[in-house]
């Protein structure tokens, strides 16, 4: 191997009639008889090199035998290219380089699918051969947009006197919420450590040992359902602060995503990002992670609906509905598709009626009076060519129904302006919810989560109406942070263990340390914990969080270039004393 002398991204016309090595791999080979061009490639750029068989004293028919992706160590001289053949695209357009020399340091064995365009073929395939795939431009460049949002986030927050902690992957299991990965303990046969689902505790206990403000860009795992967004290992900006109210986390937290979304990609957001109740983004966008980009707001219907001739949203909880401007136009087959579409969000069924020449037509049109029909357009923001769509049903369903529908006709009416980013906070989140397969209270957030000040009572009498000190942060339909103000005393803790039908000698096996820790001078504390991966699939303006992870998973958790899982040999098994049960119930 000849040692370069630059990258495949350096040279410029200043080097011109300079002398230069370049290794890298072979982008793309165009034969002209005694002349062949290659684009060789490194993780810096490419350069064009040039064989030409007047000025090459090698022998020219091993150049021929050049393939994609194979490996090559090149001298030559720098030269401007031609006018016609100027390429703008490239940093090195103007230049290339005649090849006097070449080592042919490793040959590529007949590639799987070509890399010049990632769909060219199927995920899993890709997924199949990821370091293949890991060398093609754009997801080099989300890699590196990855590193710089580490670089950022440690920056900012090292200047802002947090210090970085580690804490512990093999830690004692505490499912509440989505299941461990557990690890099985040699030294202690029939015990098992988990991996973390996040480093909560130790965060918390690291506030209780004085240390006030702490970070950590930390690996966390949870065995559940996937989907595009999430993966069975994924990473998060973890943050705890000692001695603040909601106000200190927002206003830090704001400057902290500022800083990375202008560091790294040169994106501006908001000053001050604005606030939403839980209760107001799911009445208003049918979503706890509204997407702000555009319009289609839910509106409420009921008291139209009840006075109306259409009896089949007379006994139903609550109707809501979605004006959709310039929605006249959608044909039956159309209205019949989102029909589809929300039913498999539980909802029974999707009503409509059109605006034509101000009156209502089609769909249950038939059903409102003339004078009804009159208020409705007075009062609603529908305009000739508009469609309403409505739903009648218990509130959970209507919400979550309307909430899809919303997203699925922005992307129909290509409402969404992919340039633009609308971070907003969400607060007061219930502190629990029911869960009616289980017959008891679950935490809305984590069971570490205060109630607000004024709804501590309700823990003993109405504990469902009890709203929390919880927050997100989320932008254009996803959350990208959760935290909330902890509860910092034992009694209060113990409370809500129990309100989630832990019983005393529960609370203790699961928590029993964290409790403990409270009772020795627990400062006030809160926190929140940034979906890294989610941030920079942000930054990197991809729908994919896969896209964004060198070596991620698929949705069912497996790895398709090394086939993890896989199985272990039984002498492993045993030194665990481990048996595998492969009945099937």
């Amino acid at each position: 191997m000849f040692k370069r002398t630059h990258n495949c991204g350096d040279l410029r016309s200043s080097e011109v009639d300079n002398k230069v090595i370049l290794n890298g791999w072979v982008n793309k080979v165009r034969l002209h008889g005694q002349v062949v061009f290659i684009d060789l490639r490194d993780r810096y750029g490419k350069t064009q090199i040039v064989f030409d068989a007047d000025d090459y004293d090698g022998e020219f028919e091993e150049i021929k035998k050049i393939s994609m992706e194979d490996v090559l160590s090149v001298k030559g001289l720098v030269r401007p290219r031609i006018k016609s053949a100027i390429n703008p695209n490239l940093s090195t357009g103007k230049i290339e380089v005649i090849v006097s020399e070449f080592i042919m340091l490793n040959e590529s064995a007949p590639l799987p699918f070509m890399l010049d365009n990632r769909e060219n073929a199927e995920e899993d395939l890709r997924l199949k051969y990821r370091y293949l795939e890991l060398r093609m431009e754009e997801l080099q460049n989300n890699l590196l947009i990855r590193h710089g949002a580490y670089q950022a986030t440690r920056n900012y927050l090292s200047e802002n006197q947090f210090v970085e902690v580690e804490t512990p992957i093999l830690m004692k299991s505490t499912p509440e919420g989505a299941r461990d990965y557990l690890v099985p303990s040699r030294v202690h046969r029939g015990k098992f450590y988990a991996l973390p689902q996040s480093p909560q505790i130790y965060k918390q206990i690291l506030m209780i040992s004085g240390y006030d403000r702490y970070f950590q860009i930390v690996k966390c795992f949870r065995d559940e359902d996937l989907r595009a967004d999430r993966q069975p290992e994924f990473t998060q900006i973890d943050i705890e602060m000692s001695f603040v109210d909601e106000e200190d986390i927002f206003s830090h937290m704001e400057r902290l995503t500022r800083h990375i979304f202008e560091t790294v990609s040169k994106i501006n957001l908001p000053d001050s990002f604005p606030r939403i109740t839980y209760q107001e983004a799911m009445e208003i966008y049918g979503s706890d992670k509204p997407d702000l980009r555009y319009g289609l707001k839910l509106v409420d219907l009921k008291h139209y609906t009840d006075v109306s001739d259409f009896k089949a949203f007379s006994t139903v909880e609550r109707v809501k509905g979605i004006i959709v401007k310039g929605g006249g136009k959608y044909s039956r087959k159309m209205i019949d598709e989102l029909t589809d579409f929300i039913k498999k969000y539980k909802a029974k069924g999707l009503a409509w009626m059109k605006l034509k020449d101000s009156s209502f037509d089609g769909g249950i049109s038939k059903f409102f009076s003339v004078e009804l029909q009159e208020k409705m357009q007075n009062e609603l923001d529908i305009e000739n060519g508009d469609i309403l769509f409505m739903v009648g049903d218990d509130s959970k369903i209507v919400l979550n129904a309307l909430g899809h529908l919303r997203i699925e006709i922005a992307k129909r009416e290509d409402l969404i302006n992919k340039n633009k980013y609308c971070p907003i906070w969400v607060t007061e989140f219930p502190m629990f919810e029911y869960d009616d397969e289980n017959e008891r209270y679950v935490a809305m957030h984590h069971p570490f989560t205060a109630p607000r000040t004024e709804d501590i009572n309700l823990l003993d009498t109405n504990p469902s109406k009890a709203l929390s000190r919880g927050y997100d942060l989320t932008m254009n339909g996803y959350e990208i942070a959760g935290g909330s103000i902890r509860i910092h005393s034992t009694e209060l803790q113990e409370q809500v263990f129990s309100l989630l039908g832990l019983s005393k000698k529960e609370a203790v096996d699961k928590f029993g340390f964290l409790v403990e820790a409270l009772s020795y001078g627990a400062p006030p504390h809160g926190g929140i914990a940034f979906g890294f991966d989610r941030l920079v699939m942000l930054l990197a303006d991809t729908e994919n969080i896969r896209d964004v992870i060198a070596f991620p998973k698929t949705t069912s958790a497996a790895s398709l270039m090394d086939e993890s899982p896989s199985n272990v040999s039984d002498s492993q098994l045993k030194e665990l004393g481990i048996t595998i049960n492969n009945s099937k119930k």
